[in-house]
């Protein structure tokens, strides 16, 4: 047990062990430590980012605020401006005003008693005449004047690279706000546009069951016009007031009535023909009748031993040959009916015409 052989090599391992104990101590004190400077850098760059973002939100703020102040200056010039040119008319309304009374008091008295004054340029045409009736340079005038208030000059002799700068951001952001503005505006308008559409639709709805509450067609009602109005009569002009029940069961019953009435009429007659037939007795069996019973005669009481000759043959014939005849006329003298009908309602429309 007390090997020094084997205690040596016993405090051999724990030194080695020690010291890579040591190894793996330091190694995760460099990797925390490493780990450590990075959180700090992450959190210095995070605490940076929020003071810059905190300095631009103030400074998109404070733009704002200027342009919304730019923007009521503007309105407010542009009022002032309107309230001017619009006193300038008057006062320049007025002066001729009086210089036309000046003139009235200042011409010779013995002239006529009435003035022929001179029409207004306008000739009594409205605005919207005014502007068709102007020429192609005179709508280019007024054309280069409104893109001058519009589009204003950039001015830009004499200004330095920060102010350049500044010029180009403010046209950069003047051009973001415009495109926003457009897009916004094209939304709104598909928008509208859709329910225009839908609000069409049901309007077509409400049309359609108005219509057949009224007993018309349920496209009646959703047209560009009116319904023309049903006349119970085209010679009276009397208005149709009957109901659509009324006007669906007043051709009921009427030639489906007259063609079944035909069909049962020439059904009894070709009934009572054959009634009336001559019945001809049954020809005597051949071997033993059935159902004779012993001791019976071969032919039955009453009948007698007849058998079919050719004069009930060519009677039965002559009867169908009838029969064919008829049917043939009666189509004949249908289609004549129908034919004078047609004539005669060619000669009405004739004489309505």
């Amino acid at each position: 047990g007390d090997d020094p052989e084997f205690i040596k090599r016993q405090d051999q391992k724990r030194s080695d062990l020690d010291e890579q104990l040591k190894e793996y101590i330091n190694e995760w004190r460099k990797q925390r430590a490493k780990e450590e400077d990075e959180l700090k850098k992450l959190k210095d760059k995070q605490a940076k980012r929020k003071v810059s973002r905190a300095e631009e939100e103030q400074r998109m703020a404070q733009r704002k605020k200027e342009e919304e102040e730019r923007r009521v200056r503007e309105v407010e010039e542009k009022k002032q401006r309107e309230i001017d040119e619009k006193r300038k008319r008057l006062e320049e309304a007025e002066k001729k005003r009086q210089a036309m009374l000046q003139a009235m008091k200042d011409k010779d008295k013995k002239g006529p008693n009435f003035t022929i004054t001179k029409k207004d340029s306008s000739f009594g045409m409205s605005n919207a005449q005014m502007e068709r009736n102007k020429t192609k340079e005179q709508l280019e005038e007024e054309k280069k004047i409104s893109l001058s208030f519009r589009i204003k000059p950039l001015e830009v002799d004499g200004l330095s690279a920060d102010s350049l700068r500044a010029r180009a951001t403010e046209l950069w952001e003047t051009i973001v706000k415009l495109e926003t503005e457009k897009y916004d505006l094209e939304e709104r308008q598909k928008r509208q546009d859709y329910d225009l559409k839908e609000l069409k639709e049901r309007q077509k709805q409400q049309l359609r069951h108005k219509a057949l509450k009224k007993g018309l067609d349920p496209e009646a009602l959703t047209g560009k016009y009116p319904p023309k109005i049903q006349v119970a009569s085209k010679y009276e002009r009397r208005v149709d007031t009957r109901s659509y029940d009324d006007k669906k069961k007043l051709f009921e019953g009427g030639y489906s009535a007259y063609y079944q009435e035909k069909i049962n009429k020439k059904w009894a007659q070709r009934q009572e023909l054959f009634m009336a037939r001559t019945k001809t007795k049954l020809p005597k069996w051949f071997g033993e009748r059935p159902g004779k019973k012993s001791g019976e005669p071969e032919t039955p009481e009453g009948e007698d031993e007849v058998k079919p000759d050719d004069e009930e043959i060519e009677e039965v014939e002559e009867v169908v040959e009838e029969v064919v005849e008829e049917e043939e006329e009666e189509e004949e003298e249908e289609e004549e009916e129908e034919e004078e009908e047609e004539e005669e309602e060619e000669e009405e429309e004739e004489e309505e015409e």
